[in-house]
């Protein structure tokens, strides 16, 4: 998820880019614009307010700001997506019973020994010094 932050407000614009410093980029690469003004036929824009009509209401959290920003990625572009792939259709229509982690449970053995492994790398370089 990219995001990008208008704000008219400095201090609401200071505070989204530090809660979202991880997801910023310009708006024109961004799927997500954050403004604290109506935006109207842009429906990459999720709007900041006190507004009833607001994306998100203020005063808000952190995580309140990632979970509406989520919902908001998944409704524009998840979805859309979702409904695209047959593949996706595929995995929905599988029963819970049938799934099969083995092949999870190897990847997440393969990736815990590799970790695990790097991580003595990293110590014994440094007690070798």
């Amino acid at each position: 998820m990219k995001v990008a932050v208008e704000c008219q407000s400095p201090l609401l614009q200071k505070s989204l880019e530090i809660f979202l410093s991880r997801y910023l980029t310009s708006s024109k690469k961004s799927d997500i614009v954050i403004r604290d003004e109506k935006c109207l036929e842009n429906r990459k824009c999720f709007y900041i307010a006190n507004d009833e009509k607001a994306d998100l209401l203020k005063p808000f959290s952190k995580s309140q700001l990632i979970l509406a920003l989520e919902k908001k990625y998944n409704a524009l572009y998840v979805q859309l997506s979702s409904t695209d792939d047959t593949e996706s259709n595929a995995v929905e229509e599988v029963p819970k019973e049938a799934l099969d982690f083995s092949v999870l449970e190897k990847r997440i053995e393969y990736l815990t020994k590799e970790y695990q492994e790097n991580i003595l790398r990293v110590v014994k370089a440094f007690y070798e010094k």
